[in-house]
């Protein structure tokens, strides 16, 4: 069952980004430049720390705000190079060097044991790589537009599909408890029991099947995985 801290910081304002982006999704310029906002804040509070209202030495506090600063430049430079990549303003390899696996709609059908299966979605990390590749001697280039053409993927990162695994969690653990069951007969609101009448959190494998399916029928799920991804079409 989920433990309920694991989504304790999630709230509605989380998720409350449409002033972070132009069109649909965000776009890695705007994450770019969104994340340099929050860096500059940063360091504008940890330098207005320095001289507090109330004399209270703060080194330790001012020295953690710049720290996550820095941090946070160097995921900016990321996206900032991610960004010009995907517009096709960075040369990339084919395929990735020493493997000599392709990528993006090429690598569609390929059969990549190693490295987590065939690149048709890459990485960051995977674009920085071919980046470099493609500054080797007599490599092959292409561009991500490129070698994206024609692709109409259906996607959303691991983390997003995280999040959405433990939102349907906890909503199993509530529909649980809305349902009577059948094997130790506790009612509504009540956890099961065993055979000699201890309560358990864990619920019996059929109440817990049932919530399961009634909540993945509302969700769009089937398994493990979302039948539907969130806007995209």
């Amino acid at each position: 069952m989920l433990n309920h801290n694991d989504t304790a910081h999630e709230t509605a304002a989380e998720s409350d980004v449409a002033h972070l982006m132009e069109g649909r999704n965000i776009t890695l310029d705007e994450i770019a430049v969104e994340l340099a906002a929050i860096e500059l804040r940063l360091r504008q509070v940890a330098f207005a720390a320095e001289t507090p209202a109330t004399p209270v030495e703060l080194e330790p506090m001012i020295d953690t705000l710049r720290s996550k600063a820095g941090q946070l430049r160097e995921i900016s430079d990321e996206a900032g190079k991610l960004a010009r990549i995907v517009e096709g303003d960075v040369p990339l390899a084919t395929k990735f060097s020493g493997v000599g696996d392709p990528w993006g709609a090429a690598a569609r059908g390929t059969d990549r044991e190693d490295f987590g299966g065939p690149a048709v979605v890459p990485t960051a990390r995977q674009l920085i790589h071919l980046a470099h590749g493609a500054r080797m001697p007599g490599a092959e280039t292409t561009t991500y537009p490129k070698a994206m053409a024609g692709m109409r993927v259906i996607w959303e990162s691991k983390a997003a599909q995280a999040r959405r695994r433990r939102e349907r969690d906890a909503a199993v653990d509530v529909e649980v408890l809305a349902l009577e069951c059948e094997t130790c007969d506790v009612g509504s609101g009540e956890h099961c029991v065993t055979k000699n009448g201890r309560i358990s959190e864990r619920p019996h494998t059929k109440r817990l099947r049932t919530a399961e399916a009634n909540v993945d029928a509302r969700l769009g799920y089937l398994g493990d995985n979302p039948v539907a991804v969130p806007g995209v079409d």
